[in-house]
């Protein structure tokens, strides 16, 4: 499903400093896997890496059975409509409702209206929102955004999912539900990563876990 093999990432800016080094790596198809590390670790670089908004300084990256390196420009979109983000600032668009911030990702698909509806009022079922469909992102509380950000993520029916500190904003019964919607998506067949610096939500929901240390990877287990 994904494969880091000798990764290294080194941003233009940094002046050459590495903000990745040598990560080898597997993501086995169907599985859940904990990014741990404290912030500055590299875990959202990792994350980027993996959902193609950056390419790798060196090595080779593999996702969906695609060498990033080698895939030409036109391949980029197909791969990216087959992998869902959900961003630790949820990236809502404030000028649309709920509704129509979760069918983002079906209107950019050309998906016929009848089955964008069924599919947006039920995956806002799933989340616990479709009574706050009409609701612009402004009136929704934390929790409720960021399982807004979780639905737009995952409506399309993603075969990877991608959560970067999904629970980093929110209160200790709001991260749970989160958390708990991630492994339903995990039980339904979607491979999951979750990037976290919290210790707490690996031991109360144990999976095997990747460990970043100063851009390298110090724990795969």
């Amino acid at each position: 499903m994904v494969r880091f093999s000798r990764v290294g990432l080194r941003y233009p800016e940094g002046r050459g400093a590495w903000a990745l080094s040598g990560l080898d790596f597997m993501l086995e198809p169907g599985s859940f896997t904990w990014l741990l590390g404290p912030s500055g670790a590299g875990k959202s670089s990792l994350l980027r890496l993996m959902h193609l908004s950056l390419r790798a300084t060196e090595g080779e990256v593999q996702v969906l059975g695609a060498d990033v390196a080698r895939l030409p420009r036109r391949g980029f979109p197909g791969l990216r409509r087959r992998i869902g983000v959900v961003f630790q600032d949820y990236r809502l668009l404030p000028h649309l409702s709920a509704f129509e911030n979760a069918a983002l990702p079906l209107r950019i698909q050309g998906v016929a209206e009848a089955r964008l509806t069924a599919d947006v009022r039920e995956i806002l079922r799933w989340v616990g929102l479709l009574d706050r469909a009409d609701a612009a992102p402004a009136a929704l509380s934390g929790g409720e955004q960021q399982r807004l950000a979780l639905a737009r993520a995952v409506v399309s029916r993603p075969a990877l999912l991608v959560a970067d500190e999904p629970t980093g904003n929110l209160d200790e019964a709001q991260a749970r539900r989160v958390i708990t919607l991630l492994r339903e998506m995990h039980r339904l067949g979607t491979t999951v990563i979750v990037a976290t610096h919290s210790e707490a939500l690996p031991v109360e929901y144990p999976a095997p876990a990747l460990r970043l240390e100063a851009g390298r990877l110090v724990d795969h287990g």
